[in-house]
């Protein structure tokens, strides 16, 4: 449990303001929910329903993303390079795997806070989706992945303006680009296959197939699960080398 007051600490910042917290995990996934759900899709079917049930379980996945990494990235980034509070963690008694633990786990609690509270606005809505352990437990494998991504990311980041490249070049195109407002195979080659290689697509694809009551594919939950591990593992790689 040494990872423990790693978590108190965060939870002790999202006490002090918790309206500030819940708008700002909310804004942009309801922004897109609103603006591709309900705006351009209104009308339109995919399948057997609608735009708004197809897009609702990618706009989760999205949500869980950047919930998850941008909190985690940018408090682990300012708290290395400027605050310098990290040294003092790096010092005390706990290990590089449960600092990285923890702070993958702050992400996993944003991430799934705020996906939990879109799937509220969207379940109100009138989006049908089926509800299963195995979705949830998708949701949670996502945010803990992308919390952990984030922790890799503060870590090789030696600048404010590397973290924003970061999310310039990698971030923001997989938001888009990765099957959570359209289904991958209807991109031309290479593209449909240059999209695979984002874990958020393996996501998406994942959390769709369960919300409407389907088997998922399980080479993507495996692609998922191996991105995950492989990010947790870098984390505290990189965690310890900056001890």
């Amino acid at each position: 449990m040494n990872f423990y007051p790693i978590i108190w600490k965060e939870l002790m910042l999202i006490r002090k303001k918790p309206g500030r917290f819940l708008a700002a995990s909310l804004v942009m996934p309801v922004l897109y929910l609103v603006t591709f759900g309900w705006g351009l899709g209104r009308g339109m079917n995919v399948g057997n329903g609608t735009y708004l049930d197809f897009v609702l379980p990618g706009i989760l996945a999205l949500s869980a993303m950047n919930n998850s990494f941008g909190p985690v990235s940018t408090s682990l980034n300012i708290s290395k390079l400027y605050t310098r509070t990290m040294e003092e963690v790096l010092v005390s008694p706990v290990s590089h795997w449960d600092i990285a633990f923890g702070r993958t786990l702050t992400g996993l609690g944003r991430g799934l806070f705020s996906a939990m509270m879109l799937l509220v606005v969207g379940l109100v809505s009138g989006v049908h989706i089926h509800m299963s352990p195995a979705f949830f437990g998708v949701l949670a494998l996502t945010a803990f992945c992308f919390g952990a991504m984030g922790v890799v990311a503060a870590m090789l980041a030696h600048s404010h303006e590397d973290m924003a490249n970061f999310n310039s070049f990698f971030v923001v195109p997989m938001s888009f680009l990765a099957g959570t407002f359209f289904s991958p195979d209807r991109l031309p080659q290479p593209f449909q296959s240059l999209i695979l290689l984002y874990p958020l697509t393996h996501a998406s694809i994942v959390l769709r197939a369960l919300a409407a009551g389907g088997e998922p594919a399980a080479g993507s939950i495996l692609i998922l699960s191996a991105y995950t591990a492989a990010f947790f593992y870098l984390a505290g790689r990189l965690v310890k080398r900056s001890a």
